[in-house]
């Protein structure tokens, strides 16, 4: 059944300079107002224990707007500055329910330069959109088509390091989900092998950032060389972000190619949770970690899934996936990085990275079976009984590897557990 989503649609587009000058002064009234709320907000607690809501500091920023310091909040489009006001109203949200840090402020060399636009602040017409305080239609490089029948109902626009200009256009969209197959398949991922699929084929990491080094490198050192604060160091700048552009577009490019494949050609994809905020602790294989995008690709996959009628597995990183003989079930003590292959004590020869593929879509398949997550045992457990082994010989045949003993327990979180995502 089709399904009624929000999708944003990016696109390139080329200001005037009279455009430029006013979406530049707009992201400059953007960021002060964030930040001046949020130090109101930080005040009024510090010193009142008390909390500023949405309407208290909507009301602030008409007062802002009447002093002759901040008079020149009112040149621009008042949308952009409430929107603001609305974001930080949701980032102490997040924050007071532990989903976030505290907030912070905005930086003008750091923090995204962007506004957004709701309906009343920007123009529509026969596919031509014109912003508030703009007399021209932005000229946008339509990559690809919006939606029949539709209409933006916000719209984002935002400037890049690099200096690229962009829009993001939310309309409504209609997904069909896509045709309905018994494939089923279990991710790896990994460094040399970006993914290795539990159907023997193994995905090459293209390694951007390895690629284009030397040019980063050059780049970065004549960045290093220029004197702050001149003209040549903010071109220099600029040179440095476009490389950095030209290999998170290159990434993100072959990431979607890749998870669009994989969602097509199967109705279950079983991934491992991974932690990569502490696999980049590892001085020695950070950069080539960052470089994978492990954390990207299983993002795509989650909403791809969602999208077109998919099934997701994640099996909880603790599951001995790599150490883990599939013939005889028995779990090796140690398995050093550097040994991609290694022969079990039944005489079985495994490829690392292709039986912890198998594994995981074994264990997987399992969890979903029985819809409970995966776990390896633990002292602490309840039952000590896995109930994956209560599911009937067929839906379990081919899964002998969950031993009894392991605790097989429902976790939601991405942190444990095997987490199902149904689509559809």
């Amino acid at each position: 059944m089709a399904q009624q989503v929000k999708r944003a649609f990016k696109y390139r587009f080329y200001p005037t300079d009279e455009q430029a000058r006013e979406l530049l002064r707009t992201f400059g009234c953007v960021r002060l107002v964030y930040n001046r709320a949020l130090d109101e907000r930080t005040r009024a607690w510090d010193d009142e224990q008390r909390h500023i809501s949405y309407a208290q500091s909507s009301a602030a920023l008409t007062q802002w707007k009447k002093t002759e310091e901040l008079s020149y909040l009112a040149e621009v489009s008042c949308v952009p500055l409430q929107q603001a006001l609305r974001h930080l109203h949701s980032a102490f949200g997040n924050f007071f329910a532990k989903r976030a840090k505290y907030p912070r402020h905005k930086s003008r060399k750091k923090s995204r330069a962007s506004a957004e636009y709701t309906r009343s602040a920007f123009t529509w017409r026969e596919g031509k959109l014109t912003l508030a305080k703009t007399a021209q239609p932005l000229d946008i490089r339509w990559s690809r088509p919006l939606p029949e029948r539709t209409e933006p109902s916000t719209v984002t626009v935002s400037r890049d390091a690099a200096g690229r200009w962009f829009v993001s256009l939310l309309c409504e969209d209609r997904i069909e989900p896509a045709l309905a197959t018994t494939a089923t398949i279990g991710l790896d991922a990994g460094i040399i092998s970006l993914v290795t699929l539990s159907t023997g084929e193994k995905v090459t990491n293209p390694r951007y950032e390895r690629r284009d080094r030397v040019r980063l490198v050059r780049a970065q050192r004549e960045l290093s060389r220029k004197k702050k604060g001149s003209a040549n160091r903010a071109k220099a700048r600029r040179k440095v972000a476009r490389v950095h552009a030209r290999i998170a577009d290159r990434r993100r490019d072959f990431l979607h190619k890749l998870s669009t494949r994989l969602v097509r050609e199967n109705q279950t994809v079983v991934i491992e949770d991974l932690t990569v905020r502490n696999l980049l602790k590892n001085g020695r294989l950070a950069r080539a970690i960052s470089d994978a995008a492990w954390t990207d690709l299983r993002m795509m996959l989650e909403y791809k899934c969602a999208w077109y009628g998919r099934e997701l597995v994640v099996v909880d990183r603790w599951f001995p996936s790599s150490k883990l003989c599939g013939t005889c079930n028995t779990v090796r003590e140690k398995l050093p990085l550097h040994v991609r292959e290694w022969t079990c004590d039944c005489g079985t020869v495994h490829d690392r990275d292709l039986s912890a593929a198998r594994n995981i879509l074994a264990a997987g398949l399992a969890a979903s079976a029985c819809g409970d997550g995966v776990r390896p045992q633990r002292e602490s457990s309840r039952t000590g009984q896995s109930s994956v082994k209560q599911e009937p010989q067929r839906a379990t045949a081919g899964i002998s590897r969950l031993q009894v003993g392991e605790e097989v327990k429902r976790w939601p979180s991405r942190s444990r557990g095997a987490v199902v995502v149904r689509g559809g």
